[in-house]
């Protein structure tokens, strides 16, 4: 991609392969949020399908602001083995920028194995131990998207709020490695934060405020007084709601019957991000996330569903139709 670029978007790429068991046990207490799947120990256990995708927040979300029609480049550090390659021609063939693609010598690349079931999924996930080189020849772009490294992620992240300018917003993702460090270590990145995504829980592991039900502009203010501009939260199947400093918005989300729910916040974020460097506002962009996650869910992985540009008016004139909620608050 010889163009000018929209994005940056920084942080890890994955293999995934889901896995669709033939047998097993569900144990759930009544209020369904202790819910284990069971196997016996030491079975051999029939699969009912299997299928491979990239993942990745990084991968994700180049690819779905991408079609979305964001000029968009990815920074990732890779193994040098077929994997790697993989997801590089993954990436390649969805014209995503791959300049700053690094391959470490002699590592590997990272990998999950996704157990779907009724819908949901738990995920086995394997980091391999990387050193993040950070690029020297990057570009300068109007926004920046920072999400989820592993264990060695802070000399990076030390590279990433040194370079990035004042002109230049950021979009920011933590991901578990980062929140297991606390707020302590990204606060930098935080106070240069323009944009952040974080689910409900995330946000009260940033804040410290438990229990938030009932307190979402408590939570929301709390995320802004930390210094980010636009804080962005998701709550599952009771939507997401935001602040820009003024005004609150919540929004729901659009009924449909979940066939695996990988990726579905890293298409909601691609959807809003997309929207807002189109120069949408801030309600416009939470309908093209709640839409683009809606997709995704619909499909097996986090990427097959992601909505290309040509198919954003239909799914609008959909959420229309079904009266999505989206409202202040």
């Amino acid at each position: 991609m010889n163009e000018p670029l929209d994005l940056l978007t920084i942080g890890d790429a994955t293999m995934d392969v889901f896995l669709i068991p033939t047998e097993s046990d569900v144990l759930c207490s009544l209020n369904d949020k202790d819910c284990q799947v069971c196997f016996t120990y030491g079975a051999k256990i029939p699969v009912k399908s299997m299928e491979f995708s990239i993942g990745g927040n990084a991968a994700n979300n180049a690819i779905g602001t991408r079609r979305l029609g964001i000029k968009t480049a990815i920074v990732v550090s890779l193994g040098d083995d077929s994997v790697g390659k993989m997801i590089v021609d993954r990436l390649v063939s969805e014209n995503v920028a791959t300049n700053f693609v690094h391959e470490q010598t002699g590592s590997i690349s990272n990998y999950s194995t996704i157990i779907r079931y009724q819908g949901e999924r738990t995920i086995f996930t394997y980091h391999a131990p990387r050193i993040y080189e950070f690029p020297n020849n990057l570009p300068f772009t109007n926004w920046v998207y920072l999400t989820s490294l592993g264990e060695n992620f802070r000399p990076f992240y030390d590279q990433v709020v040194k370079w990035i300018s004042p002109q230049t917003k950021l979009a920011f993702n933590p991901g578990s490695w980062q929140l297991k460090n606390g707020i302590d270590s990204i606060s930098d990145v935080i106070a240069k934060t323009y944009l952040l995504f974080v689910n409900r829980e995330e946000a009260e592991t940033l804040t410290k405020l438990t229990d938030s039900d009932g307190k979402e502009k408590q939570l929301l203010k709390a995320l802004f007084d930390l210094g980010v501009k636009v804080p962005v939260v998701t709550d599952g199947n009771n939507g997401s709601f935001c602040f820009d400093g003024n005004v609150y918005i919540q929004a729901g989300i659009l009924p449909i019957e979940a066939t695996e729910r990988t990726g579905a916040g890293d298409a909601f974020g691609s959807g809003v991000l997309s929207a807002l460097i189109k120069g949408k506002t801030l309600k416009e962009a939470i309908v093209w996330g709640t839409v683009n996650s809606t997709s995704v869910i619909g499909f097996t992985g986090s990427q097959k569903g992601l909505v290309r540009e040509s198919e954003m008016e239909a799914w609008l004139a959909k959420a229309k139709e079904m009266k999505m909620k989206i409202e202040e608050f």
